[in-house]
Formats: structure tokens, sequence, C-alpha cells
């Protein structure tokens, strides 16, 4: 446990609220790459985290030190990102229902960060994945936290929280496999030939 950490929470549940913006300082990054991560857009990432550090803010008398601060914000990170992600589905879902229209992407300088967080293949698989499934994998390789950590965080045991680690990761891998274009190319003109 990070002892500057705890000492600032001390004082701020004892009501010097100004030293929590040496936690926000301190953890705001982290908390922007995590909700980027599992939300796939930088700017509801960084309306997440003002939420985030607000929530915590609120109900920093309820942390208790058995568990690090780090788990503790990482965990209302991750159950409000899981929020907003369902929301977003649901909303999606009945603007397909109501309307139908094609999107169309434009690169941004936002898309261009973007690119530089998550190699493209990569990107797209994560957004196939579970919101959980794709929080698992940002917590324990991006974050690089223990599978203790990760079972505080998302309300699981240590062992049930590996072996979905170690479903999700060979899930990625299939995921990421190159298609073999070339072999059904290579079968369409086999069809062709044989057809003629």
């Amino acid at each position: 446990m990070d002892e500057e950490v705890e000492y600032r929470i001390k004082r701020v549940q004892a009501g010097e609220i100004q030293d929590y913006a040496f936690i926000v300082k301190k953890y705001q990054r982290q908390i922007l790459v995590y909700c980027w991560r599992l939300l796939g857009n930088e700017q509801e990432a960084e309306d997440a985290v003002q939420d985030i550090l607000v929530k915590s803010f609120e109900k920093i008398n309820m942390y208790k030190p058995t568990v690090s601060f780090s788990s503790w914000l990482y965990k209302i990170a991750y159950y409000h990102c899981l929020n907003l992600i369902r929301r977003k589905k649901l909303h999606q879902t009945l603007k397909l229902g109501l309307f139908t229209h094609n999107m169309t992407a434009t690169d941004s300088a936002a898309q261009a960060i973007e690119s530089q967080l998550f190699s493209e293949p990569l990107g797209r698989a994560l957004n196939k994945l579970t919101a959980e499934e794709r929080s698992l994998l940002v917590l324990r390789i991006f974050d690089e936290k223990s599978f203790g950590e990760i079972g505080e965080i998302m309300n699981k045991s240590q062992e049930a929280i590996k072996k979905k680690y170690g479903r999700t990761k060979t899930k990625l891998k299939k995921m990421m496999s190159p298609v073999k274009e070339e072999e059904e190319c290579v079968n369409f003109s086999t069809l062709f030939k044989t057809k003629a």
C-alpha cells in the first residue's frame, strides 16, 4: 500500500478535503486510460473519470485500508464503466429499432491517439469481448494488477479470475488470428476452373 496515499485519505476523511487533489493527480491518468480502453471513446472516458472521482470523494469515508486504495478506486471505475456500456447498448438497440442509418468513420485527433493505445487488430478484438472480459484483460495486461486485486475489483475469487483470464486470453488469440484469405481465393479460383 502507498503510505502517502493512505495518509492523504485519512486527512480527507478527517475533513481536510484539499488533500483530495493529491489523490486526483495521482490516479486521474490511470483511470482515464482504463476507462478509455473499456469504453473505446476518449470523451466518454473523460466524462466517466470525472464521475468516478466525484463518486470516490463522496464515498471516501467508506474506504477501509483492508484493500489498496487503487483497487477500491478501480472497483468504482469498473462498475461505473459497466453501467455506461449497458446503457449505451440499450440506447443503440432502441436507436436501431427506430432508425436505420449508415455510420461513416472519420479520422480525428482522438482516433489517432486511440490507435496509439491499441493496435488495430487488438482494438477490434477487444471490442468483440464482453465488458467483463475486456476489463479483465485491461486490468491484468495494461494496468498490471494481480489476480487478487482483480478479484477484489470484480467481486470474484482469485481462482475464478485466473480461469476466466485463461479463457479470455484464448478467445482473444482466436479472434486475432489472421483470416486465411489466400486459401479462400485459391479455392474460389479452383471452383471457377471446375465450373468452366
